[in-house]
């Protein structure tokens, strides 16, 4: 509405003085606003000029590209102008995928211009204004769908001179143009090779871009399989798309070319494919690159293949145990361990009953992220602890398994039987349980090794990504297994004993640790308000494991059980069942006072920005969760040494905040091969591609990064 009343007000003032004006008032169609723009005040007879029907989409609507994608209807214009005057068809600017579901469509969301030509006509009457009339029609969608309508016009003074490019609009109308897909000096082929569409591109403008960030957007429908992944693989010269065909290839007669836009990075070209061949130095064509991606350090994983993800994968599971977020859990394995040191049969089944608890965990995680990314979730590792409700029911959990172990109530028998209702069966399924919890809590951290294989798996077939997942699973599990299958290392364990229960009390502190930490972590998600909620929670929690213990002491406590039983049912619907909506914290993705170096938030605009001003970036994705992230913080990059090279270098420090999900960062870690963070890049002053940084920083690592971008 107040968008409506100054478009009038800005009408109204042109009119009373006197001056044809090109204003119109945008009109309000219900959920967006729509105007005709033009890049110019006036227009002379003959002169061709650039116009664009401008849409100010509401805050989770949006609307549709040339190819709508699997649902949708792409927006459309009707002129009704004077005779002699000709206007163009929309150059459509380039789309987004929006995921709905299981379908996926291309389109616009906030604010975009379709710019158009429009030519006057030799003989337009000079001193005179021209008023070009247009009915143009929306498919805006959120949840649903409602069609939309706007009667717009365009008032334009016809002058003798050309016009040049002024006004309000000739900017963003030239930043729209500049913004179009356009040809490029690419070769294109596509074949059909055992029900896979392969589409290989090649071309000096693409031959040293990141390609990790590639899709292709048909121009027309049934092309492709909208809702499919698009694997890549990137050769020297190019990349090769593996896509699935749509209903058209099955056609008798398939088409014989395959033309749309070709997203690469942030570059967007046209491109038209034909039938054959595709062409040398597309991926896996021509010679190999001239050097593989570092495992530790770089993030390129996209060129991995199976066996060596899988090999990567497993190294990276057997690191993770060294992480600094398994050390609570590590313990509490060893002291299971010893517990059957002398029952080498019971050991065995214990270590096969933990290697299921963390394989199936690791599948359930990959399963979930797989099918979060299906729908267009921009998702990675530790995805689970972006949402603050995962995070307060795990500080919930964690807090219960360290009363368990301090023994304000008892589950089980056994050290192993920790959180398990299943303790009579000999404590194996507390030895499964185990592996559960050991996974849960390694989810924030990486290790080297695992980004390569995740930032791989997770751009390729379900069935290839879980196989990942699963050797993940089989090198964390590793050291316990082989230690219970280890005779000789369990003779020398002491028998259990009296001690045992003292080690057990000694390992809730670890327990206590994660649980505060979990605490600091949702506070910088939700705010005050979510940690005071979820230390009432705790609270609460904390009398129901006392009336719990209190009752296993006592021969008649059935009301006790109901009532702890009741006391934490209400402490972990009060954790976690409230929504933690809103805006983050205001202190999140600043810099605080207490911080020892100082830094900008990321955002691509600042980046690309310092870049073109020849500016050193080094560049942190990090996240409040990510235990490896909070590790280096402090031993790497809160250093005096560090800030000393930031500020000899002159680079700018940018800090991207992972802690909520942020679509921005996922793509940004995509692009790297990366599935989680964290990541450091060091950008130098000459515009290269950036440096990729070790996951485990030294202040050194940092400093000598710095120096070299400086030059």
């Amino acid at each position: 509405m107040m968008r409506s009343l100054a478009g009038l007000l800005v009408a109204a003032l042109a009119g009373m003085a006197g001056v044809p004006s090109a204003v119109a008032a945008p009109v309000d169609t219900g959920h967006l606003m729509a105007e005709l723009v033009a890049e110019t005040r006036a227009i002379a007879p003959g002169q061709t000029i650039h116009i664009a029907l401008r849409q100010d989409i509401d805050e989770g609507w949006h609307t549709y590209w040339r190819n709508a994608g699997d649902s949708g209807e792409p927006t459309s214009i009707e002129w009704s102008a004077p005779p002699g005057w000709q206007v163009g068809d929309f150059a459509w600017a380039p789309p987004h995928r929006q995921p709905t579901g299981p379908l996926m469509n291309y389109g616009y969301s906030g604010e975009v211009l379709l710019p158009m030509t429009l030519k006057a006509p030799a003989d337009a009457a000079v001193g005179q204004a021209v008023t070009l009339k247009a009915a143009a029609t929306f498919l805006v969608c959120e949840e649903i769908c409602i069609p939309e309508n706007a009667d717009l016009t365009l008032t334009l003074p016809v002058q003798a001179q050309a016009a040049e490019p002024a006004g309000r609009w000739a900017g963003p109308i030239g930043e729209a143009l500049a913004a179009l897909p356009r040809p490029a000096d690419l070769t294109a082929a596509y074949r059909l090779a055992d029900g896979v569409l392969q589409l290989a591109v090649t071309g000096p403008a693409i031959a040293e871009a990141d390609k990790a960030d590639s899709y292709f957007f048909p121009f027309e429908g049934g092309m492709i399989d909208h809702a499919a992944p698009q694997p890549i693989e990137r050769g020297p010269q190019g990349l090769t798309l593996s896509i699935t065909p749509g209903f058209v290839f099955q056609a008798p007669e398939p088409p014989q070319s395959l033309a749309g836009v070709l997203k690469v990075g942030e570059a967007y070209y046209e491109i038209t494919a034909t039938p054959g061949e595709p062409p040398a130095g597309a991926a896996g064509l021509g010679p190999p690159p001239a050097a593989a991606p570092d495992p530790g350090a770089a993030g390129g994983g996209a060129g991995l293949g199976l066996p060596l993800a899988i090999a990567f994968a497993i190294l990276g599971g057997l690191i993770l145990n060294l992480m600094p977020c398994v050390f609570p859990i590590l313990a509490m394995k060893a002291a299971s361990l010893a517990g059957h040191a002398h029952e080498q049969a019971a050991a065995r089944r214990q270590g096969i009953a933990f290697l299921g608890g963390v394989l199936v965990t690791f599948l359930a995680l990959a399963g979930a992220l797989i099918a979060a990314q299906a729908a267009g979730a921009a998702v990675g590792w530790g995805f689970q602890l972006q949402s603050p409700a995962v995070v307060a029911g795990l500080a919930l959990l964690m807090l219960a398994v360290a009363m368990n172990l301090s023994g304000v109530f008892e589950i089980g028998a056994s050290l192993q039987g920790v959180g398990s209702g299943f303790a009579s069966r000999g404590g194996y399924a507390g030895a499964f349980f185990t592996g559960v919890l050991a996974v849960v809590v390694a989810a924030p951290c990486t290790a080297p090794f695992m980004a390569p294989a995740l930032g791989w798996a997770l751009t390729q077939t379900p069935a290839a990504a879980l196989a990942v997942f699963a050797a993940l699973g089989l090198g964390f599990a590793a050291p316990f297994v082989a230690a219970a299958f280890a005779p000789g290392l369990l003779a020398r364990l002491p028998r259990p004993g009296p001690w045992m229960d003292v080690l057990k009390k000694a390992l809730a502190f670890p327990m206590y640790g994660a649980a505060a930490w979990l605490l600091w972590v949702l506070s910088l998600q939700a705010g005050p308000m979510g940690l005071a909620r979820l230390l009432a929670a705790a609270v609460v929690l904390a009398a129901a494991a006392w009336i719990f213990g209190l009752a296993q002491r006592r021969e008649r406590s059935g009301g006790l059980r109901v009532l702890g039983a009741a006391l934490a049912a209400a402490a972990l619907v009060g954790a976690v069942l409230p929504a933690y909506g809103g805006p983050a914290p205001a202190s999140q993705g600043q810099a605080s006072a207490e911080a020892e170096l100082p830094y900008e938030p990321y955002s691509p605009e600042r980046l690309a920005e310092l870049r073109a001003a020849g500016t050193p970036v080094f560049v942190n994705f990090t996240a409040a969760w990510c235990v490896t992230c909070q590790v280096n913080e402090q031993v790497a990059l809160a250093r005096q040494g560090v800030a000393q090279a930031l500020a000899d270098s002159g680079a700018v420090y940018l800090k991207g905040d992972w802690t909520r999900k942020d679509e921005v960062i996922a793509a940004e870690l995509a692009r790297h091969g990366r599935a989680g963070v964290p990541l450091y890049l060091v950008y130098d002053a000459k515009g290269s591609e950036p440096q990729v940084l070790p996951q485990l920083l030294t202040e050194g690592v940092v400093i000598r990064a710095l120096e070299a971008a400086a030059g």
